[in-house]
């Protein structure tokens, strides 16, 4: 078995036939449930696990800060051709200043961090959902943690049924 490929994930031997084990977990199941295998690969802690799909935002949450109401409303109002300085005065009137500043604080610190967004999260788990609702092969999704204190991402990686890496989906 091949590792895969160099800047994705590199693993052990006993790593390699746990996911054997957990992607056998997949072939086997009988449809979509909250029980099937996220595997999460920790790679400042050089480790795996497998967390159940429907535990998956709770073990590693997305970052929502740009679903933030004050913010999503701040956009609606620019969309609509708003003066910038305009929308946020009508924000802060709606929400309070604190709330407003409080979001963008969040967002901005958030973008530094690495980590997933909400989106990557939805697409994860209605492309996990549609292959097991479809017939033909099915892949376990591995995501592969950002290392502490760097602004890189967490990524997706797709493990095929014969154990080999496919392309990663969300950077």
């Amino acid at each position: 078995m091949e590792p895969m490929a160099e800047g994705q994930a590199r693993f052990t031997p006993k790593q390699w036939q746990q996911l054997r084990a957990w992607q056998l977990v997949l072939e086997q199941a009988e449809g979509w449930n909250g029980e099937l295998p996220v595997v999460v690969h920790e790679r400042c802690w050089l480790r795996l696990r497998a967390v159940p799909v429907a535990e998956l935002c709770r073990q590693v949450p997305p970052d929502t800060s740009t679903e933030a109401p004050e913010l999503v409303r701040y956009r609606e109002r620019l969309r609509r051709g708003e003066d910038p300085w305009q929308a946020q005065l009508l924000c802060w009137e709606e929400f309070g200043q604190q709330a407003c500043q409080t979001a963008q604080l969040t967002f901005w610190q958030r973008q530094d961090g690495g980590g997933w967004t909400l989106a990557q999260y939805l697409d994860l788990i209605s492309r996990y959902r549609r292959q097991l609702e479809q017939p033909g092969p099915r892949s376990l999704p591995i995501l592969l943690t950002a290392r502490g204190a760097s602004r890189e991402p967490h990524r997706l990686l797709w493990l095929g049924p014969s154990c080999q890496p496919m392309r990663h989906t969300c950077a």
